[in-house]
């Protein structure tokens, strides 16, 4: 499902004592945080904060946000989620956030009223992702995401349909 807003990261402690926070990045790169001119500590877009500045270092995000001018001020944000805007982010075709796919329902393309479960984990294993698919059973499965499989990713309906490997499901050809 698209969301509007989607964390960015957690204020895990201060830096220096001018305000400046290091936030662990729940993004695929610190890098991806620098770009942002506001932020939000609200998952519902409440609470905008201004950006002052963000930078790398160490895989990690150093962000000095506005009225935060002290190393007190940035302790009491320490745990706090900060969340960016989704239309401030332009994404290529046929990408999407890990947290726009999870949940999403899984079909079979050739027959449409098979569902298989849901989308419950993304795995990136370096050569292509790989997809826990969760039934209604609770029971996972482990799908390669790779055009021969995944033939059609809807975010928006919040529907995925694939093409499943022999041996994937129980009940696969």
């Amino acid at each position: 499902m698209i969301k509007s807003y989607l964390p960015l990261g957690q204020i895990v402690s201060t830096h220096g004592v001018r305000g400046e926070m290091r936030v662990h990045p729940w993004c695929d790169s610190p890098a991806f945080a620098k770009h942002f001119k506001t932020l939000y500590f609200g998952k519902n877009g409440e609470d905008p904060v201004k950006v002052v500045s963000a930078r790398v270092h160490k895989n990690m995000i150093l962000l000095t946000l506005q009225d935060v001018d002290s190393v007190e001020a940035a302790l009491s944000l320490k745990n706090k989620m900060l969340y960016f805007r989704r239309a401030d982010v332009r994404l290529p075709d046929n990408t999407w956030f890990i947290e726009e796919l999870l949940e999403c329902a899984v079909y079979d393309a050739d027959v449409p009223d098979k569902r298989y479960g849901t989308l419950t984990d993304v795995m990136s294993t370096g050569a292509n992702d790989v997809w826990t698919v969760t039934d209604e059973a609770g029971r996972e499965y482990l799908l390669p995401v790779i055009p021969d499989v995944v033939i059609k990713t809807d975010v928006a309906e919040g529907r995925i349909l694939i093409r499943p490997l022999k041996g994937i499901f129980d009940d696969a050809d």
